[in-house]
């Protein structure tokens, strides 16, 4: 046989294994392709649901308080938000079939809040037409509770405001932990970083332990109606669920949308960072206790950091403008 014949035999023997393989790169190409197009919408869904959560928030209701994080929470208009966008990520806006489809993969939607978080999830009970309605309902409001072994119990917050029971003396107290530790005898509220430590994982626990219990629920709910996937509350680093409790914010699940040969699961988290704001400086002026916004670059002697102007006030500061 002539090498020319050889060369033949050799091409044809490798065309289909070169076929499969391009096939299979133009697979996994679509496949990433799409699995890109999936997170920029599910991320752009979330942060659209984390702005609407607080953007019309009553100001006069946020000066009532001293953290600016405490704020009213609009769960409906960023639920609502939530779902506009995700539907125009997934080009489904005018489609309402395929955008209740797509509600189907969504196990969960969090909410967190000052004090407390809610989730979003679908229930199944029986209307009073006696048929079975399957909605996606919020649950109750869920506090960042601890209590420890001395029978002591305290509701944390995303800062260091802390509502505390002494059961020693079986008194209450409220207010930040260290305007509170000597009314006191409890010993985490002695402890700062400890305090920080028991605080952070005290609140990412109740999350987790409430959405493992809501997506056990979501699977037997879904189960009856024929959905076979599994879902199941993703592994997420520690560094996510510290940003998810630094503010007000909203975390969302998609879970189960068949891609291909595998199937999308993915978690997106929305903090609200426009409650971020300055710090506000408490000052000594001479003799005379003032606050300013740490941005006026006064050079008096700093005497604490507060959250808001309201919560230097209260501890007896003066406003200071800044120069002109």
């Amino acid at each position: 046989m002539k090498w020319i014949e050889w060369a033949i035999v050799g091409a044809l023997l490798f065309l289909p294994f070169a076929t499969i393989n391009r096939i299979e790169t133009d697979a996994l190409r679509r496949t990433l392709l799409t699995e890109l197009r999936y997170d920029v919408a599910l991320d752009a869904a979330v942060d659209d649901a984390a702005s609407q959560l607080i953007g019309n928030a009553s100001q006069q209701r946020e000066a009532q308080y001293g953290s600016e994080k405490r704020v009213a929470l609009n769960k409906e208009d960023a639920i609502a938000a939530f779902y506009r966008t995700l539907g125009a990520g997934f080009g489904i806006s005018d489609d309402p079939v395929a955008q209740g489809a797509l509600r189907r993969y969504i196990p969960a939607i969090v909410i967190v809040g000052y004090d407390g978080f809610y989730v979003y999830s679908e229930h199944e009970w029986i209307g009073a037409d006696g048929k079975a309605v399957m909605k996606p309902v919020w649950g109750a409001k869920k506090p960042y509770a601890y209590a420890d072994a001395a029978g002591n119990s305290l509701s944390f917050t995303l800062d260091q405001e802390v509502l505390a029971y002494d059961a020693a003396s079986g008194s209450w107290q409220e207010g930040l932990r260290q305007d509170i530790r000597q009314q006191t005898s409890i010993p985490l509220l002695q402890d700062a970083e400890q305090f920080e430590q028991i605080r952070r994982s005290t609140i990412v626990r109740a999350i987790q332990d409430e959405l493992a219990y809501r997506i056990n629920q979501y699977n037997e709910t879904v189960s009856r109606s024929g959905f076979s996937y599994v879902f199941t509350l993703p592994l997420i680093p520690d560094e996510d669920w510290s940003n998810s409790i630094d503010d007000v914010g909203v975390m969302a699940f998609l879970q189960g949308i068949p891609m291909g040969a595998k199937v999308y699961n993915s978690y997106a988290l929305g903090g609200s960072r426009v409650l971020k704001q300055e710090a506000i400086i408490g000052a000594l002026k001479g003799a005379m206790k003032v606050y300013f916004r740490s941005s006026c670059g006064y050079g008096y002697p700093r005497e604490e950091v507060f959250a808001s102007e309201q919560a230097a006030a209260r501890k007896g500061y003066m406003p200071l403008p800044c120069p002109q």
